[in-house]
């Protein structure tokens, strides 16, 4: 195999888009201080009030080690809170704080400027159908993920929602970001 079929493979394309968008994103929200990983935690945490550490993982599709990191993280900067379930001690419920919603609203133009830079070279029609692919993608080798995505616990107003992001070209805030270090 020459470096032409290397470099030309759907495995090593992938893994360089996502390494530029995980740059893309630290350089834009610097002065935030949040990863990738963070902010897509943040966010479902924030989207789902009360959500279980168990339950965020299979939603971030992240694995339970690197997210209870994470959510270590976001206690110490202040973002959520952790506390023992009242009605189950093995579970700890996750709320975003004051701060943490802040964040959250702070980081939605960044976002989307992260977005606008990463499909820059696409016109609308190529975004759209570049979104619709790698979200098809995604769904269909799931099973093949270390830390695949509970597609269930997905609601039906998110999948509509992700839809509807592939049917705008992608302009959108309010989408998980690619998995990057925690």
């Amino acid at each position: 195999m020459g470096l032409d079929q290397f470099y030309s493979r759907a495995g090593h394309l992938i893994r360089r888009l996502n390494q530029i968008a995980v740059a893309i994103f630290l350089e834009e929200t610097a002065e935030l201080g949040l990863t990738t990983v963070q902010y897509a935690a943040l966010h479902v945490i924030d989207e789902k009030p009360g959500i279980d550490q168990v339950t965020l993982s299979k939603m971030v599709a992240f694995d339970k080690t690197t997210l209870v990191k994470v959510i270590n993280r976001l206690v110490e900067k202040g973002l959520i809170t952790r506390k023992l379930s009242p009605t189950d001690r093995r579970r700890h419920e996750l709320v975003t704080t004051t701060k943490g919603r802040e964040l959250i609203r702070d980081i939605v133009s960044l976002i989307d400027r992260c977005e606008a830079r990463i499909l820059a070279p696409l016109d609308v029609a190529e975004r759209r159908k570049f979104l619709q692919l790698a979200s098809r993608l995604v769904q269909v080798n799931n099973v093949y993920s270390r830390a695949p995505m509970n597609l269930e616990l997905v609601d039906a107003k998110s999948r509509d929602h992700r839809q509807d992001i592939a049917g705008r070209g992608g302009r959108s805030s309010r989408h998980l970001s690619a998995k990057a270090r925690y």
